[in-house]
């Protein structure tokens, strides 16, 4: 009987240190949130920013819609965004990341591009994307 206890002794010290091992870990202490945000109260949009990098302004943004691979393609959207009185320039060199030829929209003219008139572009066009980048930096075919 002395060998049963015992050995019921030493097992249930054996699950205890097992299932200490299986324990959660105790939970980390973080700091209060308002310490990190000090002078900032709150959610500010990056528009609303007054530091730092400032936001460009709508006018500075240009539209450019391209991703062609022939230039053959380039000259017949171009043609077609003529029809459509929505002038546009062939940009020059590579625009950002972005590869194949690319037009450039004018400023006046970017409100007549919506999302149905580059929808019907993009079903003609294969592979047509748009992008809204900054103007500066980008080399026009004018």
């Amino acid at each position: 009987m002395r060998w049963l206890f015992l050995l019921l002794v030493v097992l249930n010290g054996v699950y205890y240190v097992w299932h200490q091992q299986e324990a959660p870990l105790k939970a980390k202490e973080v700091a209060p949130l308002s310490l990190y945000k000090g002078n900032q109260q709150g959610i500010r949009l990056l528009s609303e920013s007054q530091g730092g990098k400032q936001v460009p302004e709508r006018g500075q943004e240009c539209l450019y819609v391209g991703g062609l691979a022939s230039k053959e393609q380039l000259a017949a959207l171009r043609q077609r965004l003529l029809t459509l009185d929505i002038g546009a320039v062939p940009v020059v060199g590579r625009l950002g990341d972005a590869t194949g030829l690319w037009l450039q929209i004018a400023p006046q003219s970017q409100r007549l591009l919506d999302q149905t008139v580059l929808g019907t572009l993009s079903r003609d066009f294969k592979d047509l994307k748009h992008k809204i980048m900054l103007c500066e930096g980008i080399a026009t075919g004018e």
